[in-house]
């Protein structure tokens, strides 16, 4: 059986766990939150993992400062291997402020192989007959003390971490794509954590809220930012206070009266009964306020692509399919949509161009430039 995890829950033993690691050549890095079950979001837990398979989990919730960590996630020698690696890294960026250095994402790497199934769980079966804890994904990271499963879990979540990197590694060198997953990484590794979306347009967002006249935008404007002050105040997520179609729902309806709300899809009378007088004043808000101005130019549909632009798309796909057939590769590897139509708007001259083209990568333009060019000239 594995040791059990080492919990760190005091500033000297995270220190110390910092000291101990800052030579290792690699380091797992898992983290868990408890967006399902706390607004706003939490950092809950932070599992490590050394090459030896010693697991420490890090407890954001018992330490007032995690900046002892910022070194270790910043060298440059030591790797810091993840499974899908893009959430982990919004933690340490924006919720942090961590710079990391050295990642080595094995979802990633599973993708540049060709791989259709690339769950963590699938690929330690793979690669070395593990079969990790069942998921624990739905599970409150802010219980304490976590319950056995939930540590089994979160541990299989970077114990075998870096042996699958060394299989992976190896399978990649093999194939000439190991250059490929270095440059994916650097550029993953590099990125700025995206900014947490603005409160003020995100009910712009929710479903058949463009179907609302403006006056039932600015009430579901409204609407929404009562919901989100109702979830502040009880630490619950949003869509647990109330849902998006009731929410829309309401705008549509415009009630008045209070008995007026009975029979609104997902408001039974606990609800009506427990927000039902801020729900109306939202309502009388958006009703007496200003209407909700047009979409920001933004968000609008752009004007379709000239005709040449759109036969340079159809070409860069069926050049696409064919080259993702022959490689095995998912198409979105071998080109994204984003790339086929930001080269079929600005085509480049030559594969020195192609290979400054912002987001291609380098190892696109040395392997598939000649194809992407060829269907760019055709078009």
């Amino acid at each position: 059986m594995p040791d059990a995890p080492i919990w760190i829950q005091t500033p000297a033993a995270l220190d110390a766990l910092t000291r101990e690691l800052s030579g290792a050549d690699a380091i797992a890095l898992d983290t868990e939150a408890d967006s399902l079950h706390h607004y706003p979001e939490r950092l809950c837990l932070i599992q490590l993992a050394d090459p030896a398979g010693r697991v420490f989990f890090v407890d954001p919730l018992a330490l007032e400062s995690l900046e002892s960590l910022h070194p270790l996630v910043a060298n440059a020698k030591t790797v810091k291997v993840l499974h899908s690696a893009e959430n982990d890294l919004v933690h340490l960026k924006r919720r942090l402020s961590f710079a990391v250095a050295s990642v080595f994402d094995t979802m990633l790497a599973g993708r540049l192989l060709g791989l259709r199934e690339l769950g963590l769980d699938v690929l330690l079966e793979r690669y070395l007959g593990v079969r990790p804890e069942k998921s624990q994904q739905k599970t409150n990271w802010a219980r304490r003390p976590l319950t056995p499963a939930q540590e089994a879990y979160a541990a299989d979540d970077v114990r075998h971490l870096i042996a699958l990197k060394l299989r992976l590694t190896a399978e990649l060198s093999a194939a000439g794509r190991e250059a490929w997953l270095v440059e994916e990484c650097e550029a993953l590794a590099a990125s700025p954590a995206p900014e947490r979306p603005s409160g003020e347009d995100g009910y712009r967002r929710l479903a058949a809220a463009s179907r609302l006249d403006p006056r039932g935008r600015a009430v579901l404007r409204a609407l929404v930012a009562q919901r989100e002050a109702w979830a502040v105040a009880e630490r619950r997520p949003p869509f647990k206070v109330l849902s998006p179609d009731t929410l829309v729902a309401l705008a549509r309806l415009r009630p008045g009266p209070r008995d007026a709300l009975v029979g609104v899809p997902g408001l039974p009378p606990r609800l009506v009964e427990r927000y039902g007088d801020g729900l109306l004043a939202a309502v009388a808000r958006g009703l007496a306020g200003p209407l909700d101005p047009p979409t920001p130019p933004a968000q609008r549909r752009p004007p379709p692509a000239p005709p040449v632009v759109r036969q340079r798309v159809e070409a860069l796909r069926k050049w696409r399919a064919a080259a993702a057939e022959e490689t095995g590769l998912d198409s979105g590897v071998v080109l994204p949509q984003r790339l086929i139509d930001a080269l079929a708007a600005a085509p480049p001259a030559d594969l020195a161009a192609l290979a400054e083209f912002p987001g291609l990568r380098r190892w696109r333009a040395e392997a598939f430039g000649a194809g992407i060019l060829a269907a760019l000239g055709g078009a």
